[in-house]
């Protein structure tokens, strides 16, 4: 039987970087009654502890407060429970949950299951969905404790980077939908609601399923390939090794190949664009839609220049009187370089990530397109279309039975190169075209990553929140 006791917690105090935070910690709640991996079926809930003295902060109360839900969600690996303090990855700087707590909200950080979990009899228990019933069942959890817990558990918001940013989107998208009920009671999540309030989502790698095809259309005709390799220092941070190369005549015909599949699919999501004019592609991957491309990245570019950046070093880029009028696509896209070896995400030989989220209970890895598994290299089985479906948010948003989330957040980066542009942008047009408002935009000179503008997205929640 699922519990919060009230009496469990500890009043901390936290002075960082000249900011403290004073707040009552909730930890290792577990949210399921039915758990395959408790270590990751667990979260913490941060309240600020003015709430509990019958102050407000920043114009909240204890009844008002927002309920801000990030996860650590990366490759589809297990997200681990956070709490108030530096990040985790990336520079060591200020972590979302330390900045909403100032910012008078309630926090809940939910560990979540990942792809590279297996329980003690050798049978994997995070493969998908298996994050997304997660993180479900952690909103399920603070919703059904909601006159246990402070603040508005109708105003929740979650909030990820790449594959974190994928779950928090599909999160918005497929609230209370009946296919993953089964799900939920095998985990033994609550009886309550799994809608959300908004969804901030950096860098989302979704879609996946149609992921490979925007990377080469993007891509295509870019055959080196530039990335780093990981690994961790003496002191548990990432390091990286770059690591070049050029794809083989193998990966060459799939990168043209796939890049021919992506305007059939363009062209059936009708979407169309602020005005109401379709976006749409030619065979040859050229069309409205391209040109709305350029303009977000046009738009971009405006946005550095008005700020002062020099922008001059970019040839691809034709400015004029401060403005940015023009640019070559293909000559950008060599600039900012390929990084991942086609097909990007469902691998000829089943070695990438998503190969391995969309494994089975006994199987590590396996396809999720057509193209792949039609030209496996390993013969591999495919997924389950289900399952697959499971996993993205274009799904589900015209789908009457998914209660959407009202409000939307999306970046991603300019010279982003872990996932194509398209795939935010699809997104965007698609929520937008069902009558959702979405803040989007393509932040200037920034790879793939997140949470460095927390000042604007706690803005923007006070905005929809207020």
């Amino acid at each position: 039987m699922l519990q919060f006791d009230e009496n469990n917690y500890t009043d901390e105090e936290l002075t960082l970087e000249g900011i403290t935070i004073r707040f009552r910690a909730f930890r290792h709640l577990m949210y399921v009654e039915h758990p395959k991996d408790a270590e990751h079926q667990q979260m913490n809930i941060f309240v600020p502890l003015d709430y509990y003295e019958g102050k407000s902060i920043n114009g909240y109360t204890a009844e008002t407060a927002p309920t801000f839900m990030p996860n650590l969600v990366g490759g589809y690996m297990p997200g681990e429970q956070n709490n108030p303090g530096y990040e985790v990855w990336g520079p060591k700087r200020l972590n979302s949950a330390f900045y909403a707590l100032a910012h008078g909200y309630v926090v809940a950080t939910p560990a979540l299951r990942g792809r590279s979990l297996m329980d003690a009899e050798g049978h994997n228990v995070g493969k998908a969905p298996a994050v997304i019933t997660d993180y479900k069942a952690a909103v399920r959890y603070v919703r059904y404790f909601s006159d246990k817990i402070p603040g508005n558990q109708e105003k929740i918001i979650t909030n990820g980077t790449s594959a974190g940013g994928a779950i928090s989107s599909v999160m918005g998208a497929t609230g209370n939908h009946p296919d993953y009920e089964p799900y939920l009671k095998e985990a033994g999540a609550a009886d309550a609601r799994d809608d959300i309030f908004a969804a901030s989502c950096y860098c989302p790698i979704t879609n996946l399923d149609h992921a490979d095809s925007a990377y080469e259309w993007e891509f295509c005709g870019v055959n080196d390939y530039h990335r780093f390799g990981m690994s961790m220092d003496e002191g548990g941070r990432p390091s990286f090794t770059p690591e070049d190369g050029v794809m083989s005549d193998i990966q060459i015909k799939a990168s043209g190949e796939e890049a021919k599949l992506f305007p059939c699919y363009l062209n059936s999501l009708e979407l169309k664009d602020e005005d109401g004019n379709p976006l749409t592609l030619d065979a040859d991957g050229n069309g409205s839609f391209k040109d709305y491309m350029m303009g977000v990245v046009l738009a971009s570019a405006q946005r550095a220049m008005d700020r002062g950046v020099d922008v001059s070093d970019k040839t691809w880029l034709t400015t004029e009187n401060g403005k940015a009028v023009a640019m070559d696509f293909d000559a950008y896209v060599r600039d900012i370089t390929r990084m991942k070896t086609a097909p990007a995400f469902d691998d000829l030989t089943m070695d990438s990530p998503e190969n391995d989220l969309f494994g089975t209970e006994t199987e590590a890895c396996r396809h999720f397109t057509a193209y792949s598994y039609e030209n496996s290299l390993v013969g591999g089985k495919r997924a389950d279309e289900q399952i697959v479906k499971l996993m993205n948010p274009m799904y589900y948003i015209d789908d009457e039975q998914a209660t959407k989330a009202p409000h939307w957040r999306i970046r991603h980066g300019e010279c982003d190169r872990d996932s194509s542009l398209a795939i935010s942008a699809m997104l965007t047009l698609k929520l937008r075209g069902a009558g959702y408002p979405v803040d989007y935009h393509s932040p200037w000179d920034t790879p793939h990553s997140g949470d460095y503008d927390l000042d604007e997205l706690f803005a923007w929640i006070d905005e929809i929140c207020k």
